[in-house]
């Protein structure tokens, strides 16, 4: 299940593409826009910077604004820098992981497969694909 960590960093993300602004925007105008907790989203925005989505500048003037262009982010890349890995299981989640069942395992290559589709929607869909949708 992806949290709201990971759902309220998409929707930061599409509002600040639907600013068309190469300035910083105010968090504070992004959480009323977006109806959530101003707390909770700088504790987000804090990891999304951190993780190269975003940028950030404080004082008079200061907020939030993309690294890249909207239609250079895909979702899966979102979601996978808030929420860590989306893998169903945890053999596919850490390749270190060490299961004495893999090479026997008769339910792996179905967990496989929707890992896979998993990955392939979500990182097939741009930031700009939904922003299409509205």
């Amino acid at each position: 299940m992806i949290s709201t960590r990971g759902r309220y960093a998409v929707r930061v993300m599409l509002d600040l593409a639907t600013q068309h602004s190469d300035g910083f925007v105010p968090l504070k105008d992004i959480a009323a826009r977006q109806m959530i907790s101003k707390k909770y989203l700088e504790i987000i925005v804090k990891d999304m910077v951190s993780g190269g989505l975003l940028t950030g500048a404080s004082g008079k003037g200061g907020g939030y604004k993309l690294t890249r262009k909207p239609e250079e982010y895909n979702i899966g890349e979102i979601l996978e820098l808030m929420e860590g890995s989306l893998a169903p299981v945890a053999c596919l989640c850490d390749a270190k992981y060490d299961c004495e069942r893999r090479e026997s395992c008769q339910t792996l290559p179905m967990w496989t497969a929707f890992d896979k589709m998993v990955h392939d929607f979500f990182y097939s869909k741009k930031l700009t694909d939904l922003l299409e949708t509205k």
